[in-house]
């Protein structure tokens, strides 16, 4: 699968702009900016090879909820069962995640961000429809770099 991955991966983790080389926080924001990327867009279909950009094939997504009666839920998804999860409602609407701040610590070869945001229905939306938070693992591959290995959100409530 990494083979694969290599050959459609976008560079999240290589360069800035100006050919300088990026520091492990701007590697690690890279594919952070690429995951919001990938889900935020107009109703339609999501280009779902750019996970291989910002994921670990392995990973898992974990959405957390609270029901009728107050108590914690959660679904925890692999990389399939989330594309499988999410296309009927992307494709019906649109869907705008922005970051809205975020806070990374990083030790060795694994890195913790906070990630704060809103989605909007549009990307120019004065208000937006809900606020949360993403807690976002990342491993530091030895061949493809800074890849999110794990990720539990939270909507504001």
């Amino acid at each position: 699968m990494y083979a694969a991955q290599a050959a459609q991966a976008v560079s999240c983790d290589r360069l800035n702009p100006d050919g300088s080389d990026m520091s492990e926080e701007e590697k690690i924001g890279a594919v952070i900016e690429e995951m919001y990327s990938m889900i935020s867009g107009p109703a339609g279909p999501r280009d779902w090879s750019r996970q291989d950009n910002c994921f670990l094939p392995e990973a898992l997504q974990v959405r957390t909820w609270v029901d009728e009666q107050g108590r914690p839920q959660k679904l925890s998804m692999t990389l399939d069962e989330y594309r499988e999860n999410t296309t009927p409602f992307f494709a019906a609407n649109p869907f705008y995640e922005i970051e809205t701040s975020r806070r990374v610590d990083v030790f060795g070869n694994i890195a913790h961000a906070w990630s704060g945001y809103e989605a909007r229905r549009s990307a120019d939306d004065e208000t937006p429809e809900r606020r949360g938070i993403n807690s976002i693992q990342l491993f530091n591959h030895p061949e493809h770099g800074w890849r999110i290995i794990s990720m539990i959100w939270d909507n504001e409530r």
